[in-house]
């Protein structure tokens, strides 16, 4: 992605018109931020009503993150080509129409194909938000309205947990999609009725389709194959095939982008070790962070016994801490760089991740403040710490001219961070249910054909039907089965997520190298 535009000569004409931009804008990237938090509490209630499997929910997040991760940089690019305003709309149309067909599908592969398309609309959309942005407000002014921006991103994913669980509690889980049809009206409507047409594009821009076509295919094949391999041996066909084509698509990607005059990810700004260090730290991090945050509503609801709308409430605490702590882990690294807010951080949000293990099953939300919250609050002031910081540092390791391009390198790494601990901690969380459950439901004494049936529908997780016939006592201890073979499989899951942040902590301790500034330094070892 290309740096922001200069305003045209015309700007003091424009400025009556940056309010309505920032609106639109705000209105736009809420339905995406709303949708990615507020669907993780409510996929226990869509799991139960199509009858999916683990594998299906890995795929209804990842249909969505990964067009999203892997388009954002393209998505910018098009906005560059074809003008800001029209493509902004254009990608509004398509969200909007996918999550249509998110409200509507009638069954769980219908839902996935719409989230794939969902996913591609939010990747031409998000870039267009900041890119009008930075076309409309001056340099005066630009800080304070992305600021903005950044607030209402916030509130908007501290709001999406609450609404999802509200909604999945009142068994209307297919809300969460239809929530964007007013706001997506909305910022069309401002769009189209008190915005300019686009200038002139940029003539000489190219897009590189090559890199778009090469980075998803590879990104997709990986997808498919991990997660396939969750219900599969690797010697099945289509677990190494998409394996080895993802490698391969991955392989040509980079090959295109050291020889693309036009790269979307020209990959020579790797060698500024700060930059690179930080994205190391950031990929690392957002992939303990989403990994922990896509199980843990369903070891609330399904294992735990919350309310869907307790589970959604649980995450308030840590977006009220990153509120709170991101303007302080701010003003630490204008006064002292990244390197300690990165590295504490990073250490203390792994701590509360080793705290979430410990629980047990526990007897409800009644024991959520002495079981659940001590470590949410810890990951909490560890995402307050850590935020901020890690972003900042992408954007002031580069050039003026290459700030649009660090935008989207920062914002396509947590995307794809995302996309890597669904794809790898998911299947892994599967096979690692499924293999403590046939182990304990192994020792129970129950007749081989309900042993057979729990272990083919432990696909489910935490939703796995116990077998019919079964008289009460045995019903009981397979459904303690079910529930503590999650609660292993998790507490693994999070105990690599830590260790994930204790990599990241020394990543940045190792790299982030503070110097004595100097004229024209930024004070880092580069």
């Amino acid at each position: 992605m290309s740096a922001p535009a200069t305003p045209s000569p015309g700007q003091d004409s424009r400025r009556p018109l940056a309010r309505w931009v920032l609106v639109t804008s705000i209105l736009a990237s809420s339905m995406a931020f709303i949708d990615g938090t507020a669907l993780s509490v409510a996929l226990p209630a869509l799991q139960s009503d199509f009858g999916a499997t683990g594998a299906n929910l890995l795929w209804v997040t990842n249909g969505f993150s990964l067009p999203l991760a892997a388009l954002l940089l393209f998505g910018g690019a098009l906005g560059d080509h074809y003008g800001r305003r029209r493509t902004f709309m254009a990608g509004i149309g398509v969200f909007i129409v996918a999550s249509m067909a998110c409200g509507l599908a009638p069954t769980v592969e219908a839902l996935i194909a719409a989230r794939v398309a969902q996913g591609v609309g939010a990747a031409i959309m998000i870039p267009g938000s900041l890119a009008m942005i930075s076309s409309y407000f001056g340099p005066a002014e630009r800080g304070r309205a992305i600021g903005t921006w950044s607030a209402f991103s916030v509130l908007a994913t501290t709001l999406g947990p609450v609404l999802g669980g509200l909604l999945a509690g009142a068994n209307l889980w297919r809300g969460v999609f239809f929530i964007n049809l007013p706001l997506a009206l909305g910022a069309l409507a401002i769009l189209a009725l008190k915005l300019p047409p686009d200038e002139d594009a940029a003539a000489g821009h190219r897009l590189d389709l090559r890199g778009a076509v090469t980075v998803t295919t590879g990104l997709a094949a990986l997808n498919f194959g991990l997660i396939r391999w969750s219900e599969h041996s690797l010697g099945d066909l289509w677990v190494w095939g998409p394996l080895v084509t993802g490698v391969l698509g991955l392989g040509l990607f980079v090959l295109t982008q050291l020889k693309g005059k036009q790269p979307l990810l020209p990959l020579g700004i790797f060698r500024n070790p700060v930059l690179a260090g930080a994205s190391v730290v950031s990929f690392l991090y957002y992939t303990a962070f989403h990994g922990t945050l896509f199980f843990l509503p369903l070891n609330l609801i399904q294992v735990q016994g919350y309310k869907p709308a307790m589970a959604g409430l649980t995450q308030v605490p840590l977006m009220v801490l990153l509120i709170a702590l991101s303007a302080m882990a701010g003003r630490w690294v204008d006064r002292k760089g990244p390197r300690w807010p990165l590295t504490v951080g990073s250490g203390i949000t792994g701590v509360g991740l080793l705290l979430l293990a410990f629980p047990g099953v526990t007897a409800g939300a009644g024991e959520f403040a002495s079981r659940f919250l001590p470590g949410l609050l810890v990951v909490g002031v560890g995402l307050g710490l850590t935020a901020t910081p890690v972003s900042t540092t992408l954007m002031t390791s580069v050039a003026s001219d290459q700030l649009g391009l660090a935008s989207g390198i920062n914002s396509s790494l947590t995307r794809l961070a995302g996309v890597f601990a669904i794809a790898v901690l998911g299947p892994l969380m599967l096979a690692l249910f499924a293999h403590g459950l046939t182990a304990r439901v192994g020792q129970l004494g129950l007749p081989a054909a309900a042993v057979e049936q729990v272990t083919r529908d432990a696909a489910k997780l935490g939703a796995t039907p116990l077998p019919a016939g079964l008289d009460a006592p045995a019903a009981a201890a397979v459904q303690a089965a079910i529930q503590w073979a999650f609660v292993d499989a998790f507490r693994w899951m999070v105990g690599i997520a830590a260790g994930l942040c204790w990599i990241a902590a020394i990543v940045a301790a190792v790299v982030l190298r503070p110097t004595t500034p100097g004229p024209g330094r930024s004070g880092f070892r580069t």
